[in-house]
């Protein structure tokens, strides 16, 4: 055995060995309607200013997610650049990470007509890889850096691998040099900008691009993970690299869908709010928002400017649900921030952690209210947000997200949603229709 031959011995063949079980068909089925739900995403990110900016900087010519003029990872980045902008992205809690705006461009760019069919268990194989290694970097790690933008690379070399039909031995290599290149850090959440969702773009890109470079037989270290100058030394010294390890079920079931424009850690407060505003108790007083203590630390934004700014924003999105019902995009757009409906809310809203939700999380993202109202106190609890396993969204209610951002993008999803779902050809039919769909309006033309 040469130098360079894969090996079990390490921890990325050791890792790859303990995903290579062949998934179901109803594996597959689930896959695909993750599939959907990225799609959605990146349709109606594409349009958003900051959308449109992403796509002038990737050179687009066509609508951004055309895979025209483009080669497999730069179309992996141009498809990764749109599905994290509207925070309506797919959420593993435990790894703390959002795979779908990683493993799709990258199985998307990748996708041939002869390979579809490899598309969804392409898919599961890289989430499990790129949950799996988000379980174990621990919270050290995460207070520092973008887990999915660290650990995503592994996901997308992962699934690009597979869809390039790569040998064991190729798909150690590209899992080596996705890993030698990970970064991404939180210093991006202190400042305005978008490098959050470059973070993901790269992600994809990085996958894709090592991948490419193990079948032109470009070698790797094996011992990326766990050597001295590997990844958990140099970036999860805390970290629990045995979590690589833990075998279950497929990590994408239990990878959450987010009905709500708006970031994770938000989404069981707005569910509060949405529960407390069906109990017609008046006009609120005063409102305690209690957490766990990263979404007191990401979300607690009582006066956002930016739609950015609003999706993090505790006050902000609780205020839309008491205001408007279920939130919608716009409620979350710079027009809507200054709205008095919303600011006479966000004015009232206090922001707490709760320890015993700070030891629940991340298992559990929950949220309380203590609403103030016709001169009583109410409080509404919910323990997991719509969307996780505890509380799941149905296959319709993905759909109706789906049509809803198709339609919010001014394009038609009846002909994508059923290419999105087919798991034989969904992911190369889906190349061909993106390809055909017309350029955006924006401000320039």
């Amino acid at each position: 055995m040469t130098a360079h031959r894969a090996t079990t011995a390490s921890l990325t063949g050791q890792l790859l060995a303990s995903i290579a079980s062949a998934p179901t068909a109803d594996d597959k089925d689930a896959a695909v309607l993750h599939l959907l739900d990225w799609l959605g995403c990146a349709l109606a990110g594409a349009v958003t200013d900051t959308g449109q900016a992403m796509a002038r900087a990737g050179g687009a010519t066509g609508h951004p997610l055309s895979p025209m003029g483009r080669g497999m990872a730069d179309y992996a980045f141009a498809l990764g650049s749109f599905g994290s902008l509207l925070e309506m992205d797919d959420v593993h809690r435990t790894a703390i990470l959002h795979p779908g705006p990683v493993i799709w461009p990258a199985v998307v760019a990748c996708a041939t007509a002869e390979t579809a069919d490899r598309a969804p268990e392409a898919a599961l194989r890289g989430y499990e890889a790129m949950v799996r290694l988000g379980k174990s970097v621990g919270q050290g790690h995460y207070a520092r850096f973008h887990n999915t933008s660290t650990c995503g690379g592994l996901g997308s070399a992962v699934a690009a691998a597979w869809m390039l039909a790569l040998d064991t031995e190729q798909t150690q290599w590209a899992m080596a040099h996705a890993l030698s290149t990970s970064g991404g850090l939180w210093e991006c959440r202190n400042e305005p900008g978008a490098t959050k969702h470059l973070h993901v773009a790269e992600a994809a890109r990085r996958g894709v691009q090592a991948a490419l470079a193990a079948k032109a037989g470009i070698a790797g270290p094996l011992r990326i993970l766990e050597g001295a100058q590997g990844f958990f030394a140099g970036l999860a010294p805390n970290g629990s690299p045995e979590a690589l390890l833990q075998k279950g079920p497929w990590a994408l079931h239990d990878t959450s869908f987010k009905p709500w424009p708006a970031c994770r850690h938000a989404h069981a407060a707005i569910d509060a709010a949405l529960a407390f505003a069906k109990m017609n108790l008046g006009t609120p007083e005063s409102i305690v928002i209690e957490t766990y203590a990263d979404a007191v630390l990401f979300c607690d934004r009582p006066t956002p400017t930016d739609p950015g700014a609003a999706r993090f924003s505790l006050q902000h999105a609780v205020a839309v649900a008491l205001a408007d019902g279920p939130p919608t995009l716009a409620g979350f757009e710079t027009p809507a921030l200054g709205l008095p409906k919303y600011t006479a809310i966000r004015e009232i809203c206090t922001v707490a952690e709760d320890s015993a939700m700070t030891a629940a999380y991340p298992a559990h993202f929950g949220a309380r209210l203590r609403v103030r109202a016709g001169g009583g106190e109410t409080v509404v609890h919910i323990p997991d947000a719509w969307g996780d396993s505890e509380n799941p969204m149905s296959a319709d209610a993905i759909k109706d997200k789906f049509q809803m951002l198709a339609a919010a993008a001014g394009v038609d999803g009846t002909t994508l949603q059923p290419a999105a779902l087919d798991p034989e050809t969904g992911a190369f039919t889906l190349r061909a229709l993106l390809a055909n769909l017309p350029t955006p309006l924006t401000k320039d033309n």
